[in-house]
């Protein structure tokens, strides 16, 4: 494999390495599928604070300073606010960045292809179908994965179920 050019440790070598690596990142995290941050489990959070940690010396090189710290915090907030605005502008940016829905249950019966491909297992399902006050998979008419990693639940009675504890009288 060609070795690849060492950039540095200035400042606007920090800012590039710092982009390079939230690209890098948001691609890998992209393709790694749709998770809400609620739903992260103990070995998804580790993962996440080993990237974390791992990546840091990618950013800021042997730049220990306090600014170059900065440098790399403003790139990171400056890159997220410009993907912000990408995905509120443009349709294909939302749907490259975020990803779409992703039916996953249609009139009771799961879609196992689509859930093997999100990452989503039997249990979660059950769960989240649960969490909308719907019994059974067969009640559901349609689960859909939502592209932030939420799973909607519409019932086959036609009642969209909330939060059973919202319920006026609970």
């Amino acid at each position: 494999m060609p070795e690849l050019p060492d950039l540095g440790s200035s400042l606007p070598e920090v800012a590039i390495r710092t982009a390079l690596v939230y690209l890098v990142l948001l691609a890998l995290l992209r393709l790694a599928g749709k998770r809400e941050v609620g739903q992260l489990s103990v070995i998804d959070l580790l993962v996440l604070l080993l990237i974390a940690d791992a990546v840091q010396n990618a950013m800021v090189g042997d730049n220990d300073t306090l600014l170059g710290g900065v440098v790399a915090a403003a790139v990171l907030i400056g890159l997220d606010r410009v993907l912000a605005i990408a995905i509120d502008r443009w349709k294909w940016a939302r749907k490259a960045i975020e990803g779409e829905p992703r039916l996953l249950v249609h009139d009771g019966k799961v879609l196992r292809k689509a859930m093997h491909a999100e990452g989503i297992d039997e249990a979660e399902l059950r769960a989240a179908i649960r969490k909308h006050g719907v019994e059974k998979v067969e009640d559901v008419r349609l689960a859909v994965l939502e592209a932030d990693g939420q799973i909607s639940v519409i019932s086959r009675s036609g009642e969209e179920p909330g939060d059973p504890t919202e319920r006026p009288g609970l």
